[in-house]
C-alpha cells in the first residue's frame, strides 16, 4: 500500500486538496454577508475527479521515466518493484476515465462543458507531458508548472458557474439572479505558483541530469549547465514580487489580510536571501535550495485560511 502511496505523490495530492479547499473557505471567509450558492457534494466530486486526474499523471510520468529513475532514485523505485509496468497502464486508464465521468456529471448537471474540457485537456497534457514533452526544453516544465494553478483556476470557475447566470435577468425569478465575487486574489495565488513550480522544475532537473542524460532529455540544466540553470531558478522566484509590484501599479488590487503581507513578504526574503548566496556561499545554497520553492508553495497556500 505504502509503494502504492509514493507511486500516486500522495504527498501533492494532499497540496492539491489543501489547494482546493482553500478556495472555498477562502471565498466564503471574504464574503460573510454574500449569499454564495454552493453545492458541497458537487465541489467534492469536482476535488475528487481532480485528484484521481492527478493520481493517473504521477502513475503515467513513473511509466516513461523508468528508465532515468533507475538512476536518479533507485531507492524509490515503484515500478518493475512493487508493481508490473502493465498495471500502471490499467491503473493510469481505470483513473482517468473515473474522473472524466466524474467531469462529465458535473458538466451535466451544471449545462456546461467546463469541467469536461478542464479535465480532458488536464489529461491529454499529463499523457503528452510524460510521453514526448517532457524531453524538450522548455516545453514541458512550463506545461507540469502550468497544471497547480489550474487547479486553482478551476475551483473559481466551480463558484462562477454556480453564482454568474446567464439567463436575463428578473427580479421575481430567483434563478436569473447573480453572485459576482472577486478572484482576483486566487488568480494571483495561480500565477505565482506556476512561478514558484517553474523554478522548483528547473531545481528538480539539476538533480536529474544524470538520469536525463540516460534517456537524452534536453532539459535546462543540460543545455546551459547547473550554475546558470540555478540563478535562472533564483531569478523566476523573484516574479511573484514582479507582478505583485505590476498589479499594485496598474490596477487596486491589494492583498486580503496582514497575515498574507507578511507571509509574502517574508517568502520575498528568503529568496532575495537566496539570491544572494548564489555570490556569496554557493556551498550553502546548494544545500538548502531545493527547499525554497517547496517552503515557497506551502505557505503561499495558507494565504487561502489566514
Amino acid at each position: 500500500m505504502i509503494p502504492f502511496l509514493r507511486l500516486i505523490r500522495v504527498k501533492n495530492l494532499l497540496a492539491i486538496l489543501v489547494a482546493m479547499l482553500g478556495v472555498a473557505y477562502f471565498l466564503h471567509k471574504q464574503n460573510p454577508y454574500v449569499v454564495i450558492d454552493f453545492h458541497p457534494f458537487h465541489y467534492g466530486l469536482l476535488m475528487c475527479s481532480t485528484l484521481i486526474i492527478a493520481a493517473a499523471g504521477h502513475i503515467i510520468n513513473d511509466y516513461f521515466d523508468l528508465k532515468a529513475d533507475r538512476i536518479n532514485k533507485p531507492d524509490a523505485l515503484v515500478l518493475t518493484k512493487y508493481m508490473a509496468k502493465r498495471w500502471a497502464i490499467l491503473a493510469n486508464w481505470i483513473l482517468n476515465i473515473l474522473g472524466f465521468l466524474m467531469a462529465v456529471i458535473l458538466s451535466w448537471h451544471y449545462d456546461t462543458l467546463l469541467f469536461v474540457f478542464v479535465h480532458l485537456l488536464s489529461i491529454n497534457l499529463l499523457w503528452f507531458y510524460s510521453a514526448y514533452w517532457k524531453r524538450k526544453l522548455v516545453l514541458g516544465i512550463v506545461i507540469l508548472a502550468a497544471l497547480p494553478g489550474l487547479v486553482l483556476f478551476l475551483s473559481s470557475w466551480f463558484f462562477q458557474v454556480l453564482n454568474e447566470r446567464h439567463s436575463r435577468f428578473s427580479s421575481y425569478q430567483e434563478e436569473t439572479w447573480s453572485t459576482f465575487l472577486d478572484y482576483r486574489f486566487i488568480y494571483f495565488v495561480a500565477i505565482c505558483a506556476f512561478f514558484i513550480n517553474l523554478s522548483r522544475e528547473i531545481i528538480k532537473d539539476i538533480r536529474d541530469i544524470p538520469g536525463d542524460s540516460l534517456i537524452d532529455a534536453h532539459t535546462i540544466p543540460r543545455q546551459i549547465g547547473t550554475q546558470k540553470a540555478t540563478l535562472l531558478a533564483l531569478i523566476i522566484l523573484q516574479l511573484p514580487a514582479v507582478f505583485f509590484l505590476i498589479l499594485k501599479l496598474i490596477s487596486d488590487f491589494s492583498l486580503p489580510s496582514f497575515y498574507t503581507t507578511l507571509v509574502l513578504s517574508l517568502l520575498e526574503g528568503f529568496f532575495l536571501v537566496g539570491f544572494a548566496a548564489y555570490f556569496l556561499a554557493p556551498n550553502i545554497l546548494a544545500k538548502y535550495m531545493r527547499w525554497l520553492p517547496t517552503i515557497a508553495l506551502i505557505l503561499g497556500l495558507t494565504c487561502l485560511y489566514f
